[in-house]
């Protein structure tokens, strides 16, 4: 078990300061050993958890290794599979002595079954598929099988091959008939010569991808994965980070790069947008959207897009990922399973879109104030004396000039930051007191406390969250939730992220390391838990009105990731809740009969049950007939949701005097704020959420 951790801290502390654990020594001799060696000793030493390493553990990460490299099981034979099992149960004895007889193993013989797999997609791709065959193919890749023989290997990679060219094939077809509505004299091709032509299309991506990974993916790649199959068993937030991806990971962090600026994950089936960056060119654009999902990719000067599905995630940024002012066009499908190209013109991640922005609006005579935080960030080392609590409370005494009557904060897809920002922030709007707790593994508490006994804003206070609000925005929202200062709008419930992570570089353990970058490790080392004692992991933060929204059924957060950390609770602490003449109640249930008489968001749970369905829906139809038929029925039941986008209020919501002036001098800054101001008009949550300033500011008269 874990020692006294306290001091096991100390002398990690200590040994951070010199750079080097000078109470252990460490074998330097093999680079992948010493990796090993000093991955197991951080995270025995200072992970949160006091994680059992023995031979369930180790089963698992023989699974997700397993399950990393052949998501699709498309390589790896029963046969190879009872090999790999004799390691099944020492996996957890190799990282602690370190032995990478199981990793060179499963390298080798995946280098192999590579090998034999180009083989069979280029006899496969040689011969016309048969759209006509009455058949599916089971895209549910957990419940199948590994196959035991060569001809069922053969068969599932024709119908994993098959997939591709229909859907292509579907899509050519349907390219010409527009073709030949716009233009009478154009010539409709053959459908045989469409399934060859995609056919041989496929066969060249295919050729790239594997060209791709013989020639640049190198052994330390693939050590990468299984290095990553051990630390993720901690929890979804713990990761190694290789020399490659740290370089990355530094360049994310500070902003600097080129792309489309949105965060990817490979998923088993498809490489999903799992958030749109704030600042970002398809965040400006308003292109793609958190759950939608890229199917090709295609740079300015190529006529054919080349298929990402088979490609690990990092092969498929590279593609994506350019110089800046370079376009790139990428094959979506959307969350509603609609197909489309999208062209996005690669830019910088624009640092000031991650700022604090405010807006003003009037409604029932009155002003109301809305200031979108995209994130909680601050500047430690004072370069650019950034902090988003400061420019909070430059833009409240900027709304409370206009004479608001009441405020929105809009923390809807904000995935957190520096936990003193935000108790900065929450101390804006209570007279003093507990923001939250934080706690290292069995070692006291620490609460973090608002001392500043002003209050900035003693207003209505709505503040809207979504399920992408994660750790900081959670703790603002259950602050003020607990404290029953404000009302929280949002979905079912936030991200759930209840834990602190650090990110440790590698080479500051080992003195006079000639083994080159070791790469670093994120790991969790903290949990953090509401005032009242609840910890915010897994659950989130509830909402007060839930409004429907389109992922409502669709698993979203840390509750739906491998291996998460378990909710818990501990002791509260004292504090005491606002006391106001806004009657929170009232306004509640007046919020819950106003939308179950909204038809508009009757549709809008109606469409996202829909999406659920067609999520769920793993069976790929191979026959061409079944297959367009079903896609006809797809799109027809999508038409009926088309009104959802027809929604849009009536509101004029205006810079604040102080932004029209840099306006005048700023003209772009003038179209991004036209944009903002237009899309808050079609936003429900926007809409609902003035509704309920409107009802606490009536309720506080009434009183």
């Amino acid at each position: 078990m874990k020692k006294n951790l306290f001091t096991s801290l100390i002398a990690f502390i200590m040994c951070l300061a010199s750079c080097s654990f000078v109470s252990k020594d460490f074998d330097t001799s093999d680079k992948d050993s010493l990796v090993i060696q000093l991955i197991t000793y951080v995270l025995d030493q200072a992970h949160y958890l006091d994680k059992e390493i023995d031979d369930d553990f180790s089963e698992k990460v023989f699974n997700t290794f397993l399950e990393n490299l052949d998501p699709y099981k498309r390589y790896f034979y029963a046969s190879d599979i009872e090999e790999f099992s004799e390691y099944k149960y020492s996996i957890d004895d190799a990282f602690k002595i370190p032995n990478l007889d199981f990793f060179d193993l499963v390298y080798e013989r995946y280098k192999k079954r590579m090998s034999e797999s180009e083989k069979i997609f280029n006899n496969i791709l040689l011969n016309p598929f048969d759209f006509s065959k009455d058949e599916v193919c089971e895209c549910d890749f957990e419940v199948l099988d590994y196959v035991q023989t060569n001809e069922e290997l053969y068969d599932r990679w024709r119908k994993l091959l098959k997939i591709y060219v229909i859907e292509n094939y579907h899509n050519e077809i349907e390219d010409d008939l527009r073709k030949l509505e716009k233009d009478s004299l154009f010539q409709i091709r053959n459908i045989d010569l469409i399934e060859k032509e995609t056919r041989e299309s496929l066969s060249e991506t295919m050729i790239q991808n594997y060209k791709f990974v013989s020639e640049e993916m190198q052994r330390s790649d693939w050590f990468s994965v299984y290095i990553n199959s051990f630390v993720s068993q901690y929890d979804p937030n713990t990761s190694y980070l290789d020399p490659e991806s740290k370089d990355r990971f530094d360049v994310d962090m500070s902003g600097n790069y080129a792309g489309i600026g949105a965060r990817l994950q490979k998923k088993i089936d498809k490489v999903e947008i799992t958030e749109v960056i704030s600042g970002g060119p398809a965040w400006r654009d308003n292109t793609l959207e958190k759950g939608d999902a890229i199917l090709k990719v295609r740079q300015d000067d190529e006529e054919e897009p080349v298929s990402i599905l088979t490609m690990r995630l990092s092969e498929a940024v590279k593609l994506i990922k350019g110089e800046k002012g370079t376009k790139v066009h990428l094959t979506v499908k959307k969350v509603d399973g609609s197909i489309s190209e999208v062209t996005v013109k690669r830019d910088i991640v624009q640092l000031e879109e991650t700022y604090i922005k405010s807006s003003i609006v009037k409604k029932d005579n009155n002003n109301y104030g809305i200031i979108n935080i995209p994130k909680f960030y601050i500047d430690f080392d004072n370069q650019s004396n950034r902090d988003a609590a400061k420019d909070l409370k430059t833009e409240i005494e900027r709304l409370k000039e206009q004479g608001i009557k009441g405020l929105v904060i809009d923390l809807r897809n904000n995935g957190g930051g520096a936990l003193k920002t935000v108790v900065d922030m929450a101390g804006m709007f209570i007279k003093n007191g507990p923001v939250v707790q934080v706690k290292y593994y069995d070692k006291e508490k620490q609460v973090l406390s608002d001392r500043d006994r002003s209050i900035l804003w003693t207003g209505p206070l709505v503040i809207l969250v979504n399920e992408g609000s994660a750790s900081a925005s959670e703790i603002l929202a259950a602050a003020m939730q607990d404290y029953k200062r404000a009302i929280i709008i949002g979905g079912n419930q936030t991200w759930g992220k209840g834990t602190v992570q650090n990110v440790f570089p590698l080479n500051r353990m080992v003195r006079g390391n000639t083994n080159g970058d070791l790469g670093a490790l994120r790991y969790t080392t903290q949990k953090y838990y509401r005032i009242n004692g609840g910890s915010v992991q897994l659950e989130g933060v509830k909402s007060d009105i839930n409004v429907p929204y389109r992922y409502k059924y669709l698993d979203f957060g840390e509750k739906d990731s491998e291996n998460p950390l378990e909710w818990d609770e501990i002791d509260d602490v004292d504090y005491t809740t606002w006391q106001s003449n806004f009657d929170f109640d009232q306004a509640i249930q007046k919020s819950k009969d106003r939308m179950s008489n909204n038809e508009y968001l009757k549709l809008v749970d109606e469409n996202a049950k829909w999406i659920k369905t067609v999520r769920d829906d793993k069976l790929i139809n191979l026959n061409y007939d079944n297959f367009k038929k079903e896609l006809e029925e797809n799109f027809s039941e999508t038409k009926k949701f088309d009104a959802l986008n027809d929604f849009s209020m009536d509101f004029n919501f205006k810079s604040l005097p102080y932004e029209v002036d840099l306006i005048e001098k700023d003209s772009v800054l003038g179209i991004k704020r036209k944009r903002w101001h237009k899309s808050l008009n079609k936003d429900v949550y926007i809409d609902e959420a003035l509704n309920v300033l409107s009802d606490l500011r009536f309720s506080y008269l009434e009183n």
